[in-house]
């Protein structure tokens, strides 16, 4: 029964393929809104596996490995100072926690030391490689570099890595999934479903509460495992958490124990590949097109307080007055909604120039945003000729 096939699944992941004689090692990803309970799983799970199945944990908050100071206001872009930085501060701390992740990984395939960390992540890495220590993973003497070498502990059994973070975005995860696939270890997640109002309430008695809009713009962004979809998605489990979820969980235990058994391939199939690629392609897109959207309603905000403007890419109109100040607040308001619908829109792959070019509909960002740009136009003079 199922019983006894978990129990193969067990004894299975003790034993490396082929007999080669390396320990298992797994990707645990933990998803899901804040105060889902992801926290509270991973650390039950950290402590009762180890207990249970003899499994070693690793357990990588990213909350506690990415400083809060990245979250802050965003400094200023472009200007006359110089140019724009290539990434908000938060997506390069999350690029540099996964080079770490990488560099403790290939250090487990090879039975080598900790590498010296890439150049610009030293404090990165000193976050990372003390977490590591603090739980047994890494001995305390290390080199110049500040890393050492793997315990025993580390390699001698089946070692889980669990990641606890939001991971909201597919891409986010596919991102842990390659790493996998490049090592040939083993790839889960859990996404715990919470409904919106529970979280709100859990978070809000918190001795460091997020506002109520993030985690309500995150409910509305958050993209669930799709199984169906995506075969990297296919050890995946949604689990209902309103009242807590239990590391005892049989289903959880059968999960890690299935995805033991069967490490990524690194030569998945190139289909997997090609519908990552466009996912990561279409994000991209989307985030351009955002940012010009956001410079179209600023530009024409401004118009829309002077005596003649002109929208970018050839669109003119010409103002016979101004708008008036307390009508400035509503035409923001109306330009911004028209964003956010055009945004989801190009997201879902419904844009007008999809049916005029579809294998380019995320190519050119630019093409895009010409009918947000028109509908635009004729929002600002609906305000001014009325």
């Amino acid at each position: 029964g199922a019983a006894t096939g978990l129990l193969a699944a067990l004894e299975a992941a003790e034993k490396e393929p082929g007999g080669g004689g390396r320990a298992r090692v797994g990707l645990c990803v933990l998803c899901g809104l804040p105060a889902a309970g992801k926290s509270s799983l991973a650390r039950a799970l950290c402590r009762r596996l180890p207990q249970r199945l003899g499994w070693a944990c690793g357990l990588l908050t990213y909350d506690e490995l990415i400083p809060p100071e990245v979250f802050g206001p965003r400094e200023s872009e472009a200007g006359p100072e110089g140019p724009s930085p290539l990434l908000p501060r938060w997506k390069q701390s999350r690029r540099e926690l996964l080079q770490c992740l990488e560099s403790f990984l290939r250090a487990l395939v090879s039975g080598d030391p900790l590498p010296a960390p890439a150049a610009g992540a030293q404090p990165a890495w000193e976050r990372f490689v003390a977490c590591c220590r603090q739980q047994g993973l890494l001995s305390s003497a290390g080199s110049h570099a500040g890393a050492g070498y793997l315990t025993h502990a580390a390699t001698a059994r089946p070692l889980y890595l669990i990641l606890d973070d939001n991971f909201y975005y597919q891409s986010m995860r596919y991102e842990v999934y390659q790493l996998a696939r490049k090592y040939a270890l083993s790839f889960c997640q859990l996404f715990l479903e919470c409904p919106l109002e529970c979280c709100l309430q859990r978070n809000r008695l918190r001795s460091h509460p997020l506002p109520d809009q993030t985690i309500c713009l995150m409910a509305r962004k958050i993209e669930r495992p799709d199984l169906k979809k995506n075969a990297w998605e296919q050890n995946s489990l949604i689990l209902e958490s309103f009242d807590g979820t239990s590391e005892d969980n049989e289903q959880i235990i059968s999960l890690l124990a299935t995805a033991l058994e069967n490490p990524v391939k690194q030569n998945e199939e190139n289909t997997e590949q090609k519908e990552a690629d466009r996912a990561i392609c279409a994000a991209s897109t989307v985030h351009q097109a955002d940012r010009m959207c956001r410079r179209v309603i600023s530009q024409a905000m401004k118009d829309a307080k002077g005596t003649c403007g002109t929208l970018e890419v050839g669109f003119h109109f010409l103002l016979d007055k101004n708008v008036l100040p307390s009508e400035m607040k509503s035409l923001a308001e109306e330009l911004n909604k028209l964003k956010a619908a055009f945004l989801e829109d190009l997201r879902q792959g419904n844009n007008p120039e999809k049916q005029i070019c579809p294998q380019n509909q995320y190519s050119d960002p630019a093409a895009s945003v010409s009918s947000f740009q028109f509908k635009a136009t004729n929002i600002v003079n609906k305000y001014i000729f009325k």
